[in-house]
């Protein structure tokens, strides 16, 4: 049986990982409503198979530190912590330069969907890694 604070941790990753797909489908309909905008005038992002496969395993690895949380051993705590850390800051940084060239509420909504419940995850494993 999982422990409280286990359990308030896998929802802290659970809650980066919904804010993860969320960033990632604002980002689509605003590209989206901006190329309705210009009449199709922006260049059509095309994505053959091998790269649909890297996007659906790159945001499928957001799950990971949710089920390490789970199992909620030493090890595989301190993996959840360096994954999904690193997860969180990847994401919020490539969120934040996609902001700077297509617009600051891309930039925004990276910082509130993804850096914000990171921060909350990371400190609350750090804290749970150091207790024991």
């Amino acid at each position: 049986m999982a422990s409280k604070d286990q359990n308030r941790i896998v929802l802290f990753w659970l809650s980066c990982a919904v804010g993860a797909v969320l960033f990632v489908s604002i980002q689509s309909f605003s590209y989206l409503a901006d190329y309705i905008r210009a009449n199709g005038a922006t260049p059509a992002v095309t994505f053959d198979s091998s790269a649909l496969w890297m996007l659906s395993i790159f945001y499928g690895a957001w799950l990971v530190p949710v089920l390490l949380a789970l199992v909620g051993t030493s090890a595989t705590n301190w993996a959840m912590l360096i994954l999904g850390g690193l997860l969180a800051s990847l994401n919020t940084l490539a969120g934040v330069f996609d902001g700077l060239r297509d617009g600051g509420h891309i930039a925004f909504s990276a910082l509130t969907c993804i850096a914000l419940p990171g921060v909350c995850a990371v400190v609350a494993s750090w804290r749970h890694v150091r207790r024991g």
